[in-house]
């Protein structure tokens, strides 16, 4: 027989907050592992209040939320009823009594699924201050029918609902530069995806959670949330594609927190991954990853790295080989050469290059994109009385730019 999941909430956030097994949450709050073991089973008992209070600040939730229910608190026999209500009361729901849920039919989970497809599509072209808002109003709704929901209903639910949280969390991480609210959108995705038991969406969240403590150098934290999606993925089985991803989100840590060699050495692994491929599945949600997107990893790490010439080779091909629709990552794409152009100390070829990515960015805004373009500008600070750089300025500091930059 399946081992019973336990209670996925508690893992999940336990996880995400960098406490990769029971004894290191047992240590942290100064209990047992024995006592963190019955916290993570099935029917986990209510903690104590002092003990209770340690555990929602080391992991960010309220016991509601963490899987736990209140002593006296309604019980069915699926157990799981009223942590999946927690979420809901998260997002400003009012919970709903156990026996007064009436059970949704097995479309459901269709109809629900169709709309975070919809989601994920609209997300290269819709801007995301529009679609954010749509995101998290769909999240809400899941919430609000998973507790309606049972087997196999329940696991497709989950698992959209994960995917949409994901996307929310990539939006507000990726476009919005809202760090400390991805991290809290994330952990939902992980906790939906441990109610969906599906370990590769939740190797793709905890992937997504490297990269914030990444942004700000604290590579420790990012390794630690990377062995944990690799950990995840392991027990797929994982396509090539999201393994050879893994290593271009370790590449992007590493080269943010200044070790370009390890970088280097994960995207050629990568690209070997890629070369070698399996038979496994692809999920429809890994859409932002292709072997045109690991060369884009590629070309800026060479950048980083002082290899102007080959970085330059790299980000053409890549520029060449994107598909019309890939919008917002031809904007990285053109900073990017544009920074290539002023390491080079060529600052007319890196100001037509910024300018384009400028011209990207009026029709489909992505912050990343205006993050490679300003970059590129301080890099240009010695040559700031050159004509080149001063047109540069009236693009970059005009009206419409600055007022779409502040607006988002």
């Amino acid at each position: 027989m399946a081992r019973p999941p336990g209670n996925t909430r508690l893992k999940a956030a336990r996880v995400a907050a960098g406490y990769h097994s029971q004894q290191a949450l047992a240590d942290a709050l100064k209990v047992g592992v024995r006592q963190v073991r019955r916290w993570e089973s099935d029917a986990p008992p209510w903690p104590q209040p002092e003990v209770g209070q340690a555990l929602t600040r080391a992991l960010g939730q309220n016991l509601e939320s963490l899987g736990f229910t209140p002593p006296g608190g309604a019980h069915d026999d699926r157990g799981r009823r009223t942590v999946l209500t927690a979420t809901a009361a998260a997002v400003g729901l009012a919970a709903v009594p156990t026996q007064a849920v009436a059970m949704q039919p097995a479309s459901v989970a269709e109809d629900f699924e169709a709309v975070t497809r919809s989601h994920r599509r609209l997300y290269w072209s819709v801007a995301p201050a529009t679609l954010h808002p749509a995101a998290i109003s769909h999240a809400t709704l899941g919430c609000a029918l998973l507790p309606q929901t049972a087997g196999q209903t329940l696991k497709r639910t989950a698992a959209a609902l994960a995917e949409t949280w994901l996307l929310a969390g990539r939006i507000e991480f990726f476009d919005l530069r809202d760090a400390a609210r991805a991290q809290q959108t994330l952990l939902r995705a992980l906790q939906a995806a441990g109610e969906a038991n599906d370990p590769l969406l939740g190797s793709a969240v905890l992937a997504h959670t490297a990269f914030i403590p990444a942004w700000v150098g604290d590579r420790e934290a990012a390794v630690e949330r990377m062995v944990a999606a690799r950990t995840y993925a392991r027990r797929g089985p994982a396509p090539a594609e999201l393994l050879a991803w893994l290593d271009a989100v370790e590449a992007e840590c590493e080269t943010r927190c200044g070790h370009t060699r390890t970088a280097l050495h994960l995207i050629g692994h990568a690209e070997g991954v890629l070369e070698a491929g399996n038979n496994h599945d692809v999920p429809e949600w890994l859409d932002w990853f292709s072997p045109v997107r690991l060369a884009a990893f590629k070309g800026n790490t060479q950048l980083k790295a002082g290899h102007v010439p080959q970085a330059r080779e790299t980000l053409l091909g890549v520029l060449e080989a994107l598909a019309p629709a890939e919008e917002k990552q031809r904007t990285v794409i053109l900073g990017d050469l544009a920074a290539v152009e002023a390491a080079a100390s060529d600052p007319e070829a890196a100001c037509g290059y910024a300018i384009r990515a400028l011209d990207q960015l009026e029709r489909t805004w992505y912050a990343m994109g205006m993050d490679r373009v300003r970059e590129v500008r301080r890099a240009l600070a010695p040559h700031q009385h050159e004509r080149c750089v001063r047109d540069l300025d009236d693009r970059l500091y005009g009206w419409s730019t600055t007022v779409s930059a502040l607006a988002r």
